[in-house]
């Protein structure tokens, strides 16, 4: 008889266990459901899906309050994950992948938008901390660690007189959509280039505002 399909997720999981430093964890932060899918909020999540459609990987199994997804990235075997606590609790969900995985910080890479930065503005950083970012701030909190690889994706600040709440929970315009597709983009292939490269050439190819790889 064949193994089920769930015997060999575990099979694969076990081993993934058995030998921490061999994952990576690529995490796009976000809010679940449709009423949020296109928001500024998150670019995380749409950088993920970006991944998962270019290397065939299957982001749907609802596991450490997650929907996750694993194969591979040039060769490299990751896990990507988009937590569905909401954002502000979006540590619950990275601790629980990060202590069943073993996952080394050098191995934790996080994606997610930043008002600090301007609209189209990339920036990867080994390590760090969470700026004004809520989703960021739930994170560290919860790993008690600010020592992991971070992709930042520029989204510019609000307009004067808006709130920031309504800003980043609202849709890009039309004038935004080419610039933020772009950044969105860059930030997918800067991850699979810390994946297959390590961080500081990823830094140095896709660091900026921008402009293209070096």
């Amino acid at each position: 008889m064949f193994p089920s399909v769930r015997s060999l997720l575990r099979r694969s999981e076990t081993a993934w266990r058995a030998e921490p430093g061999k994952l990576t964890v690529i995490v796009g932060l976000g809010n679940p459901g449709r009423k949020y899918e296109n928001t500024r909020h998150n670019a995380g999540f749409m950088a993920v899906d970006l991944l998962a459609d270019k290397y065939g990987i299957k982001v749907n199994r609802l596991r450490h309050k997650a929907l996750t997804g694993d194969g591979m990235i040039e060769g490299k075997r990751v896990l990507l994950a988009k937590p569905q606590t909401f954002m502000n609790l979006s540590g619950e969900s990275v601790r629980d992948i990060v202590e069943y995985y073993r996952v080394p910080m050098e191995n934790l890479i996080v994606i997610y938008d930043d008002v600090d930065l301007p609209a189209g503005a990339l920036r990867i950083r080994p390590k760090g901390s969470s700026g004004t970012h809520n989703g960021m701030k739930s994170v560290i909190y919860h790993l008690q660690s600010d020592a992991f690889p971070r992709i930042r994706i520029g989204i510019g600040k609000a307009p004067e007189g808006w709130d920031l709440a309504d800003y980043v929970l609202g849709e890009f315009g039309s004038d935004e959509a080419e610039t933020a597709g772009d950044c969105i983009r860059r930030a997918a292939e800067a991850a699979a280039a810390i994946v297959a490269e390590g961080i500081e050439k990823a830094m140095s190819k896709y660091n900026g505002n921008g402009e293209k790889p070096r």
